[in-house]
């Protein structure tokens, strides 16, 4: 069961001025449709038009069988009047209908031989939709956007319920547009009902039926919209118990669960939140259901009746005889089915037009959010010079403090460049605005004297080889995991093999059981998982393999923060050694490990507050100089007691009880 978000209705946003409001919230209904028209395309024309062509038929066969019904109730009385002749067997009569009942049943078949069709084809339609609005959603969501324009909250509302809708816990965009075949079907068959009541009763109970279904379709269609409306306005409710849901049921937390004994903690905040979540949708459903259903109801009757009174006035009038009878009698049941929930197409529309309105809300949001570029953009290449950050202050939010406050850093070209500082100072954001992933609020960043806005920003990007803190972890093979760092090398075993090898990933690799073939998940057959300071090797391999595929920027964001301090010294210096003519940027807070760096800019408070090698910043004795002093010691000291502890325990004077308690 899918919880379907509900479809959103643009029109109720303002008020519109009383002489036009009618006019304009038809307009943007009609509007919405023909937007949501708009993607059948998007499934293949020829499918589109033979599904058309099928929902068509499949809404004039019932018409067929109702003319056809009516015949064989016109042709039984005749053959009953000639059942006493000798030649009954062989009259006209019998052979017209059996023919017409056999016509009859043929239709039947068809129609029901055909129904099966119509959902393959249905969902044919919806699954190529969706593969292209989820397109649409990438291309919006890894655009060159700015980040903050990503994580503002109303886009993250907007991204979760499009997401919602293509992970299959409400309708997609997909489900909406092919459920407009299947309302062409209904549509198909209305129509031909009311020709066939205004042909064989009167014009005026053509018209009168005609009001009364479609007064019973919006109705019905009002009542829906209503109960999306409070169903979007929980949205942010439901988002809370699905995150319980998935809290106590995954694995990445069963642990804390089990051992802080949250269990019970969790079950009841569950239930109450899923009570907090979904009591008013079901309160409010109950009284959906219940006057409007009865006010439809009265007027189904009322038109229902009036049609009827006209029919049988007509009958008995004599205007009719029993196959025009027959015909409109049925015919007049099909528009009082307009008064249900159609189970192929209502609710899919309704909430599938809400993820459709939700991906492109997010699309506009984003595409208003994406800087001006120029027509022109400057041509990205390998940095010659260096890059250097001029007076750049940024802040998250307008009202949040200022992360970098007049930062000034130039890196050179072709040189190391060690970053550091304590946590909080603004080295991860530094990187995030040398990726283009945010832009200065005040200041620039130039790359051989240009500008970073007028570079093309996917282009630059592409010469970053560059690792987070919060890297990805794919649920890949070894190789894969390695090779998605130069897309071009991913079937090069060699290239892999070797970025492996360099970032100390190798061993570790090579003992899994099929290598680095191997899936790097337990959540797939012969999976395995890798602890902390190997996935953090791996995922410098990936780095390391983008500069073989042609980055010419390293920047590493705290790249051993899992390894320890002695693992973490001797890969530093492996790497600035493999590294010599490559532009690369290291961020670090543990002052010690990075000292071989061609040059050390320390961060405080937004700025750069000292500069220069180890040396220079040594002798200068300032912030760099304490720092490395007081880490230095805090090793030295651990190392100590380690020494002090090893010599206690090797001491052949003490006991074995002695040993093991000071071990």
């Amino acid at each position: 069961m899918t919880d379907d978000p509900p479809a959103h209705d643009p029109d109720a946003a303002a008020p519109l001025p009383r002489t036009s409001s009618l006019k304009a919230v038809l307009a943007a209904r009609a509007s919405r449709w023909i937007d949501l028209a708009q993607l059948l395309p998007q499934a293949g024309r020829p499918l589109v038009a033979a599904a058309a062509l099928l929902n068509v038929l499949l809404g004039l066969l019932p018409l067929a069988f109702i003319v056809l019904i009516g015949y064989v109730l016109y042709l039984v009385p005749q053959v009953a009047a000639s059942a006493g002749s000798a030649s009954a067997g062989a009259s006209p009569g019998w052979s017209d209908l059996l023919t017409t009942l056999a016509l009859a049943v043929g239709v039947f078949v068809v129609q029901q031989v055909l129904a099966p069709f119509q959902a393959g084809v249905t969902e044919v339609i919806a699954r190529r939709v969706d593969e292209h609005c989820i397109d649409r959603l990438m291309s919006a969501a890894l655009h060159d956007a700015p980040l903050d324009a990503l994580e503002s909250p109303e886009a993250l509302d907007l991204l979760a319920e499009a997401r919602a809708a293509f992970a299959r816990q409400a309708r997609p965009p997909g489900d909406a547009a092919a459920a407009l075949l299947s309302l062409l079907s209904r549509y198909v068959q209305l129509l031909g009902a009311i020709v066939l009541v205004g042909v064989v009763i009167s014009p005026l109970a053509g018209v009168v039926i005609l009001a009364t279904g479609l007064s019973m379709r919006f109705g019905v269609r009002g009542t829906l919209g209503k109960f999306a409306d409070m169903w979007d306005a929980l949205s942010g409710s439901r988002r809370r118990v699905f995150y319980l849901r998935d809290l106590a049921t995954s694995a990445r937390a069963a642990k804390e669960i089990r051992l802080l004994g949250l269990l019970p903690w969790v079950r009841a905040r569950l239930r109450a939140d899923t009570m907090a979540a979904y009591e008013p949708a079901w309160a409010g459903s109950r009284k959906l259901q219940f006057w409007p259903i009865i006010g439809l109801s009265c007027v189904g009757l009322v038109g229902g009746a009036v049609v009827l009174a006209l029919l049988a006035d007509a009958a008995a009038a004599g205007r009719l005889n029993l196959f025009q009878l027959g015909v409109a009698i049925q015919a007049v049941l099909i528009p009082m089915r307009f008064g249900v929930y159609f189970p192929e197409a209502d609710v899919q529309t309704q909430f599938g037009l809400h993820s459709f309105h939700a991906l492109r809300t997010f699309e506009q949001q984003i595409a208003s959010a994406r800087p001006v570029r120029p027509a022109a953009p400057v041509a990205v290449r390998r940095p010659e010079q260096g890059i250097r950050f001029e007076g750049v202050r940024f802040r998250y939010a307008d009202d949040a403090p200022w992360v970098l406050d007049g930062l000034d850093l130039e890196l050179g070209a072709g040189r190391s460049t060690a970053i550091v500082g304590l946590n909080g100072a603004g080295k991860t954001t530094l990187v995030k605005l040398l990726a283009g992933l945010y832009a200065p609020v005040e200041g620039r960043i130039l790359v051989d004297g240009v500008d970073l806005r007028d570079l093309d920003t996917q282009d630059w990007q592409r010469q970053l080889a560059l690792i987070f803190q919060d890297y990805v972890r794919y649920e890949l093979t070894a190789a894969e995991n390695i090779g998605l760092g130069a897309p071009a090398l991913l079937d090069d075993r060699d290239a892999i093999t070797a970025a492996a090898r360099r970032a100390g990933a190798l061993d570790a690799l090579s003992g899994l059981p099929e290598g680095l073939n191997t899936t790097l998940s337990r959540r797939y057959p012969g999976g395995r998982d890798l602890s902390g300071g190997q996935w953090q090797r791996v995922a410098l391999a990936r780095a390391l393999l983008a500069i073989q595929g042609g980055s010419s920027v390293l920047v590493l964001d705290e790249p051993t923060a899992q390894l320890d301090v002695r693992a973490e010294a001797e890969f530093f210096d492996r790497f600035l050694a493999t590294a010599e003519d490559i532009t690369s940027v290291v961020i670090s807070h543990r002052f010690s490990t990075v000292r071989h760096a061609d040059r050390i800019a320390v961060i405080e408070h937004g700025r750069v507050v000292e500069c220069g090698d180890h040396v220079e910043l040594v002798a200068l004795g300032g912030r760099y100089a304490d720092l490395f002093e007081l880490q230095a010691q805090r090793f030295r000291d651990t190392a100590s007691v380690g020494a002090t502890t090893s010599a206690e325990t090797d001491d052949p004077s003490r006991s074995t009880a002695e040993k093991e308690t000071a071990s």
